[in-house]
Parts: C-alpha cells; structure tokens; sequence
C-alpha cells in the first residue's frame, strides 16, 4: 500500500473492485455499467446533488433525520412515515453496526432474528446483506433522495452495492470514520479505503452521474471546537476532490453557543472555497448537526434542545440540517418521536427562513478566530506531508497536530481538553500538540479564565466533566453552583 494524494488510474481501481466484490456474495450483483444506467435513470427529485443545490441557491435549509432498521418492508414504511408525518426534506437509510464492522455474517444473523421476531433486531439497514436488488426496492418506494449514514472504516463493498442500488449521497471519509469510530484500524489505511470509495463517487461523475459525498463532521460529537471538525471536513474534502468527486456537503457539529455555531458554518463554507480552488466545478454545500452530545431524558426539555438547533441551523443558512429526537437519551427511537422532532425543526425553519443574525463584532471575531486556528492546523499538515495531504495527514496524527477529543482509537494522540467559555462558547483548556500561535493560546487562556473568575474557580478537567453533563442537566454552562 502506497498512500498519496493523487487519483487512481482507472486500471488500479478496476482491479481492486474484483477483491472487494467477493467480500460477500451479493457484491456479484453490482454491474458498473449497469449501474451508472439505473442511476441515470433516476427523476430528479430523487438525486440528493440536484436538491440540496436548489436549497443554496434558494437559501433554504432543507431538513433530514437518522433511520434504519433490519427488513426492507419495514424500513421503507419507516421512511414513508418520516416522509409523510414528519414532512422530511431529504432521506436516510442508517446502516447497522455488524455492517459497519464488515460482519456481514452476524448482519445475515440479524436479518433472520429480525424476521423471526417480527421487529428489527439490529440497530440500521444492513445493506449489504440486502444487496442491490433489494436496495431499489426501497428507492423505488420513495420520492425523495437517500443518503447512506454509517460509520464504517472500510466502506468499500457497502458503497459498490448502494450506489449501485440507486443511493445518490454517500458519508463518511477515512478520518471522520475511523478516528471516533474504531480502536485499531490505522488511518494509513482508512484514508487508502476511502480513495478508493471517493474513486468509485469520481468514476459515477465522469460517466455523466451526480453522487454527493459528505464527510461526518461532529467527530466524537461532544465539546469538538470547530477548528478541530472544519480542519478534517477540509482534509476530507480535498482527498475526495482530488478522486474527481464533484459535489461535496461538509459539515459541522452544534457546539451551543449561538454566535460560535453561525460563525462555524459560515466560515466553514468560505474556507472549504479558498481551500478547494484548485478544483474546477465543484458544488459545495453545509449540513448543521443538531447537539450530538447527551440529551436530557424529560421529552420537553429535549424539544427545547432539537429547537435550538433548528434556529441555529437556519440563522446559519446551513444548506441542510440533521434533526435529533426527544427519545435521544432513552435509546432507539419511535418512528413518532422522530417524525416530532422533524415538525419541531421544520416549524422553527420556517419561521425564521428570511430573518438574519445580526452581524456584529463578537459574530466577526469568532469567524476570525476559527479560520486562524483552522489555517494554522492545516499549514503544518500541508508542510509534514511536503505538500502531499495524505501524507501529511497520518503524520500529523502520529504528531498530535490533528487530535480528536474524546476519541477511542489508539492512533489519536488524545491530548486536547475542551471547555466552554462563559457564554459557553467551546474553548482550548489544553490545545496539546495542535499548532497554535501565541495569539491563538492566549486568546483561548483568557476565554476560560473569565470564565474560572465568574465561577470562584480555576480552569480545570472538572470544566470538562461539567461541561459534557451540562445539556443533559437541562443547562449549557456546566456551572458548580447548579
């Protein structure tokens, strides 16, 4: 394995696909060809590139939530209740977790149980056991885009057989994937995997056929400071482009604080632009995560949660937003509670669709702020990579340069420590190896230490631990005295 950052030729990849093909008997039924002609097929409100490119052009905010579940009658009824009760914009297919770990074996087990049972078993869609007949199935029942949402390090025969199936929109990318995901995998080789997944999106576009590509942005999902989640989105993005991938939705974690959230997407969008330039016609697009983190178990105080995401998401003419439910801190939800948390967002989208955030200096400061770190992140990958950004991507991790808080693989330094700020803006407690100026350290120290003056204690791990409890708590600043 030779990693670098340049586009496979089309002889390697062709002869990769046969090994990944036999993964599991239904890899058989993918046909390239045959498959690039189903999807061109396809009407148009079906193709997730053609919708959310309407949606920034009318700067609308498009909504979407996470599902899935074992068997194709059942999770096509689940889609089709989501789309007519919960007024989705866009729709996701979930894959389960024995799919995400390539055990197809235990999936094909899940599937049984599940019929046995009568009621889903696993915890998403196993796609793959399913294949690419069954796949357009559930295409075909629905009128509205899909999106295959994961988790999986290796995504290669999973990609193969739901493109192929008429999915139009793919997540996912070697870092975003791997690093939060998974504990041994290293990222040499899930940036190798996901070359080839971004190469097969490219191979779909150079035969006239628009896949969208998203990388996952919320990471671990808690407390991830937006120059952390903006420098993989880049990293991720910038791997797929160089593959010949077109259409490009990167995305962005809910962190609380107003004016810190609009200023992330906002800045995310302009410097994916200056960063992506070299690249001809690409269409990039912004998805807003609601919170990510723990959600409180009283089902008001969670619709107070999802509605503050939804505001946040559309003062932020984010292009899409994913929605959470009111069951997030009892497990896997209702197909109910999760249409509710579709109308709830979908109400406060629409009531605040032409009102603006009033720019100001403290909106300006904190988009400044995030680009700083941001480009400052980015420059020493570029320069551990002398220029190659896949190169310089496993070196920087192996550096600490690119860390991840709260991350279980064992291929992450694990040195940061964030914190909120007094208005619970999320600041570096300890920034560990990440390549800061002076400017940038300092201006973190005295957020946090106004912070520690206003609570009659110092900047300390037990901010951390406060903090992560905090919205569960029913509050956003983990505050002793509360």
């Amino acid at each position: 394995m030779e990693l670098k950052n340049k586009k496979w030729d089309l002889d390697k990849f062709m002869e990769f696909r046969k090994e990944v093909l036999q993964q599991w008997p239904t890899g058989k039924e993918v046909d390239l060809q045959e498959a690039i002609a189903y999807q061109k097929k396809l009407g148009e409100e079906k193709i997730m590139a053609e919708k959310l490119q309407e949606a920034k052009e009318n700067e609308e905010t498009l909504i979407q939530p996470r599902a899935g579940v074992a068997l194709i009658e059942e999770h096509i009824e689940l889609l089709k209740f989501l789309r007519d009760k919960g007024k989705t914009d866009l729709l996701p297919t979930t894959i389960d977790s024995y799919t995400r770990q390539n055990n197809y074996k235990e999936a094909e087990a899940g599937i049984k149980e599940s019929s046995d049972e009568g009621r889903s078993m696993l915890n998403g869609f196993p796609a793959v056991n399913h294949g690419v007949i069954n796949c357009r199935k559930v295409v075909e029942a629905l009128d509205a885009p899909l999106q295959v949402r994961h988790g999986t390090p290796d995504a290669r025969l999973l990609a193969e057989i739901t493109l192929a199936g008429g999915f139009t929109d793919y997540e996912g990318g070697g870092i975003s994937y791997n690093i939060p995901y998974a504990k041994d995998v290293s990222i040499e080789q899930t940036l190798y995997d996901w070359q080839y997944v971004d190469r097969l999106v490219g191979y779909y576009q150079e035969q006239g056929v628009r896949i969208n590509r998203e990388p996952f942005g919320p990471l671990t999902g808690t407390l991830v400071p937006p120059s952390i989640s903006h420098s993989i989105a880049i990293i991720e993005g910038l791997l797929a482009a160089e593959q010949g991938v077109k259409n490009l939705t990167l995305g962005y974690g809910q962190c609380g604080n107003l004016v810190q959230d609009v200023a992330a997407i906002k800045s995310l969008e302009e410097l994916a632009q200056e960063y992506l330039k070299d690249y001809d016609n690409i269409m990039l697009t912004t998805v807003f995560h609601q919170w990510m983190g723990g959600f409180p178990q009283d089902e008001a105080q969670s619709f107070g949660v999802i509605s503050w995401g939804a505001a946040t998401a559309a003062l932020s003419k984010a292009t899409k937003v994913i929605v959470k439910t009111p069951h997030e801190a009892l497990g896997i939800p209702t197909k109910e509670a999760n249409a509710e948390g579709l109308r709830a967002t979908k109400q406060l989208i629409n009531m605040l669709k032409n009102q603006e955030l009033v720019s100001n200096t403290k909106l300006a400061k904190e988009k400044e702020m995030i680009k700083k770190e941001t480009k400052q992140i980015l420059e020493r990958v570029f320069e551990l990579g002398a220029g190659d950004l896949a190169q310089g991507t496993v070196k920087a991790f192996q550096a600490g340069v690119l860390d991840i808080p709260f991350a279980p693989s064992k291929y992450n330094a694990g040195n940061l420590l964030p914190a909120r700020d007094d208005n619970g803006a999320v600041r570096y407690l300890n920034h560990g190896n990440l390549p800061f100026s002076d400017e940038v350290v300092e201006f973190n120290k005295q957020k946090l230490e106004a912070r520690g003056e206003e609570e009659a204690r110092e900047p300390s791990f037990q901010m951390v631990i406060d903090d992560i409890y905090a919205i569960g708590k029913g509050m956003l600043v983990g505050r002793p005295r509360n």
